[in-house]
């Protein structure tokens, strides 16, 4: 007797779907919808827009899930070049807005080319390094190392440190996970918290102000402190158990800003309390973990290192926006993965998922 067509098509649509970080990415996802909805004063246009982009999203992931990665493998260097083309774009011909230059004005649409290299900048390096798995040497390090400081330094100057950060932080893992050398990443360490007094020379004023801030926030309560005074507030307020959903006094007088991107996470913390903050880092780690389990059981250098760097990269995401909506790092404008509203952010987030899970089913 043969399956009913539904049972057939429900098959057919999760056969390529890992079931435990679709559940994982799902309860996030669940949690991010009461979230933005309070946080957006219970209207419904920001909602409806990020549930359009989740279902383009998903519509990728499960795309990328049913490819085998060596054919995705092949499209690395063209998405890379073509991304560092239009960062150059970018810095050419960019739009201006609140002045930063990061996006493309393509006629039809507005887009934001460093967002494709969260996703091209691992690629690319993967791909590079399978090449050349049987013959590694430092030259290899160094050429992988320009590959990522030259988009790096393109979004640096648009000016986009938390991208920047990202991008870069995405390179090193793939570097990392393909044997770099201890010796070279406590040197580089070394190196870099030396010549800091030099790159605080060339930061811009307002990066040095949210360092300062960082510090002493109340050296400008109305000003520069006033996104993390107002966050930390609302992080306090919400106690052990919090406010109620709907019911956050700080989000509802207008007192936390970009409560639906950035710092969406005070609003979650004021309304939800300490208990819904571990609810949701543990789903985090939950995610975090699978990934690594997927990057251990690659069976491929180039599987282990995406796999590696993707799961890395989230970990990333998280932290640093939790981090610094309590205070504990630098405003670098950073989204909760799953969580902020943002169509490109949700996007790359649910493309580095699907290649997740594509990955996973190259073992199978």
């Amino acid at each position: 007797m043969q399956p009913h067509p539904l049972k057939r098509l429900w098959d057919f649509i999760k056969e390529p779907l890992d079931g435990w970080l679709m559940l994982f990415l799902g309860l996030i996802y669940v949690l991010s919808l009461f979230v933005l909805f309070s946080a957006d004063n219970q209207e419904w246009g920001r909602l409806t827009a990020k549930f359009g982009y989740t279902v383009l999203g998903l519509v990728v992931l499960w795309s990328l899930a049913y490819l085998r990665p060596q054919l995705v493998m092949n499209f690395a260097p063209p998405i890379y070049v073509t991304g560092l083309l239009l960062l150059i774009g970018v810095a050419l011909f960019g739009v201006v807005v609140n002045g930063s230059r990061r996006w493309l004005e393509l006629g039809i649409t507005r887009i934001q080319p460093s967002e494709i290299m969260k996703i091209a900048i691992p690629m690319m390096l993967a791909w590079f390094f399978q090449k050349y798995e049987l013959s590694l040497s430092w030259r290899h390090y160094l050429v992988a190392g320009l590959m990522i400081v030259v988009p790096g330094a393109l979004v640096l100057k648009q000016p986009d440190l938390g991208t920047a950060t990202l991008i870069m932080a995405a390179g090193f893992f793939v570097m990392f996970f393909a044997g770099l050398s201890w010796k070279l990443i406590i040197g580089g360490l070394v190196t870099f918290l030396g010549s800091l007094p030099v790159i605080w020379n060339f930061m811009h004023d307002y990066q040095k102000k949210r360092i300062l801030t960082l510090i002493d926030p109340m050296q400008d309560p109305l000003g520069a402190g006033y996104h993390i005074i107002q966050s930390m507030i609302a992080i306090g307020s919400g106690g052990p158990w919090g406010k109620g959903w709907l019911n956050g006094t700080q989000t509802h007088l207008d007192y936390i800003p970009e409560r639906t991107t950035d710092f969406i996470f005070a609003v979650y913390s004021e309304e939800f309390g300490l208990v819904g903050n571990v609810i949701l880092v543990i789903l985090y780690l939950l995610v975090i973990s699978r990934g690594m389990m997927i990057t251990a059981r690659a069976p491929t250098l180039y599987g282990r290192l995406m796999a590696g760097a993707i799961t890395l990269t989230f970990f990333v995401y998280a932290f640093v926006n939790m981090g610094m909506v309590s205070g504990i790092l630098p405003v670098v404008g950073v989204p909760l993965p799953l969580v902020s509203y943002g169509g490109t952010a949700t996007l790359s987030i649910l493309v580095g998922q699907g290649m997740l899970m594509g990955i996973a089913n190259q073992r199978k």
